[in-house]
């Protein structure tokens, strides 16, 4: 899989996930497990949504 988010993008999404996840484990919400896919995409590099529509955000080639 190539990579199509940038480092900004994927620290951002990791740092969500994290926090999505914990509200999640701490009773808050139980919507807060949808932070696993950006915790999994971040961690990845690579988003299948951005492949679709194209969106590459990833300077590095």
């Amino acid at each position: 899989m190539t990579r199509n988010e940038g480092t900004i993008d994927r620290a951002l999404r990791i740092f969500l996930g994290i926090v999505l996840i914990g509200l999640a484990l701490n009773g808050t919400t139980a919507f807060g497990w949808i932070g696993v896919v950006p915790l999994v995409t971040g961690l990845l590099g690579t988003c299948p949504l951005y492949s679709i529509l194209g969106i590459n955000t990833c300077k590095v080639k």
